[in-house]
């Protein structure tokens, strides 16, 4: 049996002074080596599950968790952020909010949370360079990170976060600051590492996105989990339909009155949409 990478069991969680709660009786089983898409409306609960996942809910922003939140069978409450780290990483929406503001060069800046660990000057400066590879910033080394454009900087904060090789990898709309060949890019680094084993939980509007890099698929609304499972079956469930949307491919079979399950990438939507060869 594979190993569990994260459970929630049973977790409500209200940030501190809120009126209600962000997430409301969550439990997720995610085994190592998944690829999780992620999706919803606004308010709900996406990024406060990666949060949680983390440990900075409620380690960081406080407020009231209910139930357990486990990375690779440990439990969030009793395991400091610092030392989660080195074995999850968190990218934030906002790229800006996660560089250190320490380091005033791009491969330094890389290097900080290695150091940070106490490697050993040779191991960092062996995966800071196979980080930047990875996310295509090498020739960006010397610059200063606040000189670099939100996609640049974007790169860089994932760059950091390999750099520390973490077992499972949370993804708050990693690509929100990307261009279609950044994005492009990205998701090629994505598809290396969870081949790789590396566990991946990603946070993403784009539905036909998540329908292709994803075989698995939880859709989030107002703090509660309404489906989990392969896309096929998450978008053809007509509370998620109403309540979250439909990958463009399943709506133009929708309206296009074919008989259900309607498909949900543009390989399968092609098929549907020829006709038989007398």
């Amino acid at each position: 049996m594979s190993e569990l990478a994260l459970v929630f069991d049973g977790v409500s969680y209200a940030y501190e002074e809120a009126p209600r709660e962000a997430v409301s009786d969550i439990s997720l089983s995610i085994s190592s080596g998944e690829w999780i898409g992620v999706t919803g409306p606004t308010n709900a609960g996406k990024s406060t599950l990666c949060l949680l996942a983390m440990g900075l809910a409620p380690h960081f922003f406080g407020g009231r968790l209910k139930g357990s939140v486990l990375a690779f069978g440990r439990d969030s409450r009793t395991v400091p952020v610092i030392e989660r780290s080195s074995e999850v990483g968190l990218l934030f929406q906002n790229p800006f909010t996660q560089i250190s503001g320490a380091r005033e060069r791009v491969d330094d800046e890389v290097a900080f949370g290695p150091e940070c660990h106490g490697l050993s000057r040779p191991e960092v400066d062996m995966r800071v360079e196979e980080a930047m590879r990875q996310v295509g910033i090498t020739h960006l080394a010397s610059r200063h990170p606040l000189d670099l454009s939100g996609g640049q900087l974007q790169r860089l904060a994932l760059a950091a976060l390999l750099a520390m090789q973490p077992k499972l990898l949370l993804l708050d709309e990693p690509t929100s600051q990307l261009d279609p060949a950044g994005t492009a890019a990205i998701f090629e680094v994505l598809a290396g590492l969870h081949a790789r084993g590396v566990t991946i939980v990603m946070v993403e509007h784009r539905l036909e996105t998540l329908c292709e890099l994803c075989p698995r698929i939880v859709a989030m609304v107002a703090g509660r989990v309404l489906a989990d499972g392969p896309p096929d079956d998450v978008f053809n469930h007509a509370a998620v339909q109403d309540r979250v949307g439909l990958p463009v491919f399943t709506r133009l079979a929708r309206d296009a009155d074919l008989p259900g399950p309607w498909p949900v990438r543009l390989a399968d939507s092609t098929a549907a949409f020829e006709s038989p060869i007398a």
